[in-house]
């Protein structure tokens, strides 16, 4: 049974993305392309398939966690978190303000609710996650843990250390997620280092892979997560991937990585607030 209609999940998202392009264009500083590309999955996580406790604790002991490896994608991390409650979403105007909770890439000491790592040093969360996961085993907390990547991401070696070391240890409580866009901040991913048979790479490390075809599309990435919470207790973990589009959402950015990391002015704004209609209220 599901928490919320496809068509709610679809309302979230339309108003996380226009928090994204908000943010990023009063600072203009951020990362858009990404930000808008993983913006279903985030808004199914939190508000569909994430079991949650009420309030916030770094612990999160009877809970499903979340870690953020890519960090740049902060925009629709914050947003989320802000329309789920943990903290008031009048906050994500603050976005990369001095002083501010809300700071370009994700960080603890700013004690920011829903946040339990600071992240945007390319190559740790997966195995963050795994320490998370392996705790939860030790605890008997049959909770899961999801850890989302970029597919530039997957070129930093820590990456595939982690790779070798989950399934080694039968961590089936750990489902990965690569945001597999197929670009990064240079270009296109095949031609900065090609990652080659993704699929079979972390099947010969020994995890079950998913495929979500269709990333963008809300009860595909629905339906995805929740068989990947099915695939737990085989002594295996789970990686998906996602295969979105930068920028989606926003039809001059959609699949160009020029918006990695580039402010919309002021009429780009504009054309792109009129794409994404305003469902819960801006911030």
């Amino acid at each position: 049974m599901t928490k919320n209609s496809i068509h709610n999940l679809e309302e979230i998202a339309s108003q996380v993305r226009r928090d994204i392009v908000r943010m990023v264009h009063a600072c203009q500083s951020g990362h858009p392309g990404g930000s808008l590309g993983c913006t279903e999955l985030l808004v199914s996580l939190y508000f569909e398939v994430m079991d949650r406790k009420e309030g916030f604790d770094v612990d999160g002991i009877g809970e499903d966690l979340f870690f953020l490896s890519n960090g740049h994608i902060s925009p629709v991390f914050y947003s989320v978190l802000g329309r789920s409650g943990y903290f008031p979403v009048e906050e994500l105007a603050t976005f990369r303000k001095i002083n501010s909770r809300v700071q370009g890439h994700p960080t603890t000491h700013e004690g920011l609710p829903g946040i339990r790592i600071s992240s945007g040093s390319l190559g740790q969360g997966l195995s963050v996650a795994i320490g998370a996961a392996q705790a939860k085993k030790l605890n008997s907390d049959d909770s899961f843990i999801f850890v989302l990547m970029g597919d530039g991401e997957l070129q930093e070696g820590q990456i595939w250390e982690a790779a070798l070391y989950a399934p080694h240890n039968k961590m089936d409580n750990l489902i990965a997620i690569v945001d597999y866009n197929g670009a990064q901040i240079d270009g296109p991913t095949a031609e900065i280092l090609s990652l080659g048979n993704l699929r079979g790479k972390w099947e010969a490390f020994g995890w079950n892979v998913l495929d979500i075809e269709r990333g963008n599309h809300m009860q595909s990435v629905v339906n995805g997560l929740y068989k990947a919470k099915e695939l737990s207790g085989n002594g295996r973990p789970t990686v998906i991937l996602l295969h979105t589009e930068m920028g989606h959402g926003v039809d001059f950015m959609m699949g160009s990585h020029k918006w990695h990391g580039v402010a919309p002015n002021d009429d780009q704004l504009a054309s792109a607030l009129g794409q994404n209609r305003e469902s819960l209220g801006d911030y």
